[in-house]
C-alpha cells in the first residue's frame, strides 16, 4: 500500500483511497484549463476587443470558477500545492 502524501507533487492512486487520487487528478486538469482560460481572457482584455459588459461577464465567470474550485478542494481535502503534480523530467505541471 502506498502512503498518501499530498504534498509530494505526485498523484496517489491508493486502492483504499482511489476517490481522493482521482479527485486530485481531475482537479489538477481543471486547474490547468482554468489557468489557460484566464491567461487567454487577460490577452483578450488587453487587446481591447471586448466591451465593458463582456469584460465584466468574463471576470464574474472566472471568479465563480475559482470559488467552485476552492469548494471542491475543500471537499476532497486538497490544497493548491496538491494540484501541482510532478511530471518527472518535465518539472511540475503548474
Amino acid at each position: 500500500m502506498q502512503t498518501n502524501n499530498p504534498s509530494s507533487g505526485k498523484i496517489h492512486l491508493d486502492p483504499d483511497n482511489a476517490e481522493h487520487g482521482l479527485a486530485q487528478l481531475v482537479l489538477t486538469v481543471i486547474e490547468l484549463l482554468r489557468q489557460i482560460v484566464e491567461r487567454h481572457a487577460i490577452r483578450r482584455v488587453d487587446g481591447g476587443n471586448l466591451t465593458d459588459e463582456q469584460i465584466e461577464n468574463l471576470g464574474v465567470a472566472l471568479m465563480n470558477l475559482e470559488v467552485k474550485m476552492d469548494e471542491l478542494k475543500t471537499i476532497f481535502n486538497l490544497k493548491d500545492e496538491d494540484l501541482n503534480i510532478d511530471l518527472g523530467p518535465l518539472g511540475n505541471l503548474l
